[in-house]
């Protein structure tokens, strides 16, 4: 008898422990609010360099400037032409090396949403996340935060766009197109508040 009422507690416990280690269920969407699609896309600008941007010389570049125009003089007064011709190449390809400016970024990103007002609602603003993760380990990469003023009305739809320079993660580069470089991304648009027109927020928990 002790046996029996022994299986019957160790099933018991079994079965509660099971139940306590269930998966949570997901967060729920803001009531009323539908994401429609979502989209990012690489947007070419035209910025070849800054016009305005001049070198800025260093103290060891101007010492180093000093000793080699130095090196001309005495090459000059001592009838070696050769020697100060040489060294004033030597002086023009450095100024040229160090007057290219770095290469300034060449795409921004545009982030894309629509969202239906299904509710009874109007809405006047929106904070929404955009979240790339690892396609093959879920892990979250990065998210971009933004917050849309804009009024949408109930029954009506509205698509929310933002340019910013900022990629999607470090693997996209601002400065070159790659046709691969979305490989392994998984993304999607999380709802984080709304606030309706008449004062009152949804937050998510």
């Amino acid at each position: 008898m002790k046996v029996l009422v022994l299986c019957i507690l160790l099933l018991c416990s079994g079965g509660a422990s099971r139940a306590q280690e269930a998966p949570a269920a997901p967060p729920q969407g803001p009531p009323g609010v539908a994401v429609v699609k979502h989209s990012w896309s690489k947007e070419r600008i035209n910025w070849e360099g800054n016009p305005f941007g001049g070198t800025v010389e260093s103290f060891d570049d101007l010492r180093r400037r000093m000793v080699d125009q130095r090196r001309v003089e005495r090459a000059r007064a001592s009838g070696n032409i050769g020697e100060a011709g040489r060294v004033e190449r030597e002086m023009h390809s450095e100024q040229v090396i160090k007057a290219r400016p770095p290469a300034p970024p060449r795409y921004v990103f545009l982030y894309k949403l629509s969202v239906a007002n299904t509710g009874a609602k109007a809405i006047k603003e929106i904070d929404w996340d955009y979240v790339f993760t690892d396609a093959a380990t879920g892990q979250e990469l990065s998210r971009r935060e933004f917050t849309a003023v804009e009024k949408v009305g109930p029954g009506k739809s509205k698509e929310l766009s933002f340019m910013v320079s900022s990629p999607p993660t470090h693997k996209v580069s601002v400065h070159a197109l790659d046709k691969r470089e979305r490989d392994g991304l998984s993304e999607q648009v999380v709802i984080v508040r709304i606030l309706y027109a008449d004062g009152t927020t949804w937050l998510r928990p």
